[in-house]
C-alpha cells in the first residue's frame, strides 16, 4: 500500500493539487465567499484523475502485484491527505488573520467569517464531493467529466446554502460568525460536526468506490 501511495504521488498528482493549497490565503480577501477555496481542491482532484487517465495509470496499476481494491484506496488516501492539508491551512491562516486585522475588518459580507466554522463547512463540502465524485469515477475511470460536473454543482449548491444561512439564521449570523475568540465553544462544536461528517462521507465514498472498481473489467 505504501508503494502504491508513493506511485500516486509521483505519477498521478497534478501540480495544481499543490498550487491550490496556497489558495488558503484567499481568506485575507475582504468580502469573499471563503467556501469557494475548497472547490479548488475539488478541481485539483479532477486534474489528477485526468492525469491518471492520460498516463494509462489504472491499467498500469492493475498489472502490478497488488490487490485490485488497493488501487482506488491508495488514490483516495492521497486525496484525503491533500484535503486535510487545505483544511489545516485555512484554519491556521484564518487564525493569523484574526490576530493581525482589526475586528471590523474581519467581518465577511459575502458569507461566514474566516474562523473554525469555515473549516467545518469546508470539511462538509469536501466530504460531499468525495461521496459524489469517487464512486461514479471508479465505475468508469476513463469518464471523468460527468462525475466532476455533478459533484461541482452539488458543492456550489451547498456553498449557496451556507451563504444563505449566514444571513437568515441568528445561529450563523451571530453565534457562529466573527472571531474564534467569540462563542468559541459553539464554533468548536460546529468544527467537530463538520469533521465527523467529512470522515463519514469519505469512508462511505471509499467503500463504494472500491466496490465499484472491483466490477470494472480492464
Amino acid at each position: 500500500m505504501l508503494n502504491l501511495i508513493k506511485k500516486e504521488i509521483a505519477l498521478c498528482v497534478h501540480p495544481t493539487a499543490f498550487i491550490f493549497l496556497f489558495f488558503a490565503v484567499l481568506v485575507f480577501v475582504p468580502n469573499y465567499p471563503y467556501e469557494v477555496i475548497f472547490f479548488f481542491s475539488c478541481l485539483s482532484i479532477f486534474f489528477c484523475c485526468m492525469m491518471t487517465r492520460e498516463n494509462g495509470d489504472i491499467a498500469f496499476s492493475c498489472a502490478l502485484p497488488v490487490k485490485k481494491e488497493h488501487i482506488p484506496f491508495a488514490k483516495m488516501l492521497v486525496v484525503f491527505g491533500l484535503q486535510c492539508i487545505i483544511l489545516l491551512l485555512v484554519g491556521v491562516i484564518a487564525a493569523i488573520k484574526g490576530a493581525v486585522l482589526p475586528a471590523e475588518q474581519y467581518v465577511n459580507q459575502a458569507g461566514i467569517s474566516a474562523n473554525l466554522v469555515l473549516v467545518g463547512n469546508g470539511a462538509i463540502l469536501l466530504g460531499t464531493f468525495n461521496l459524489i465524485f469517487f464512486p461514479c469515477y471508479f465505475k468508469k475511470p476513463d469518464k471523468i467529466g460527468v462525475p466532476f460536473v455533478i459533484g461541482a454543482i452539488v458543492v456550489f449548491f451547498v456553498i449557496v446554502v451556507f451563504i444563505v444561512l449566514r444571513w437568515v439564521t441568528p445561529l450563523y449570523s451571530t453565534t457562529l460568525n466573527g472571531l474564534n475568540s467569540e462563542n468559541t465553544g459553539a464554533k468548536s462544536v460546529a468544527l467537530a460536526i463538520g469533521i465527523v461528517i467529512y470522515a463519514v462521507l469519505s469512508a462511505v465514498s471509499c467503500k463504494l468506490s472500491i466496490k465499484n472498481f472491483q466490477r470494472v473489467d480492464l
